[in-house]
């Protein structure tokens, strides 16, 4: 008998940046306005768990949607950091990292690092929730990478159209993807 898992990876929400506070930096009015409608989308979801990344701006974003439901926080699901980039080069930056899944600028982590520990809790997840509905509070580049464990044709294309926020709906058959489908448009 066939067991269906969903996973609603939910991509924070829009976010001013300010250096010296990825951890801590929340939402801008655009973003808890569009908080407020990931609500509204995950609402006839019938969601059985809210999980997410330790970073304010994506447990804002899941917040209203998870009302009085506890949010579970997973240090490894954090997004990846980088590390020291050429200055003006970000778009350029990642997608090196994403052609070469080994590589790492100084004190950032390489695809395949930050894939290894998101992906750890992930599978964990479908485990111990096997059956279930859950939601995960998330970044644009760890998303991805989840993703692409799963299916290679995950890529700096598919991270580069995300939006922010953003909700993709994947589906699992024990640790098998069987489908994904785009909730946010």
């Amino acid at each position: 008998m066939e067991t269906t898992t969903s996973i609603y990876f939910v991509r924070h929400a829009e976010s001013a940046y300010e250096i010296g506070k990825e951890r801590s930096r929340g939402l801008t009015n655009t973003g808890e306005e569009d908080a407020r409608k990931v609500s509204v989308i995950l609402h006839n979801e019938e969601i059985d768990y809210y999980v997410s990344s330790p970073y304010e701006r994506a447990i804002q974003t899941i917040k209203d949607a998870a009302g009085t439901n506890e949010i579970l926080l997973m240090e490894d699901l954090r997004e990846r950091e980088i590390g020291k980039i050429p200055e003006n080069k970000f778009k350029e930056s990642k997608l090196k990292v994403y052609r070469d899944f080994d590589y790492s600028f100084p004190d950032g982590e390489s695809s395949s690092e930050a894939q290894q520990r998101a992906v750890m809790i992930l599978l964990g997840l479908l485990e111990t929730y096997e059956g279930k509905k859950i939601v995960i509070g998330t970044h644009g580049d760890i998303m991805t990478l989840m993703m692409n464990y799963f299916d290679e044709c995950y890529q700096f294309e598919f991270w580069e159209s995300t939006t922010m926020p953003d909700i993709y709906k994947l589906d699992f058959n024990k640790t098998s993807l069987m489908k994904v489908t785009r909730k946010w448009a």
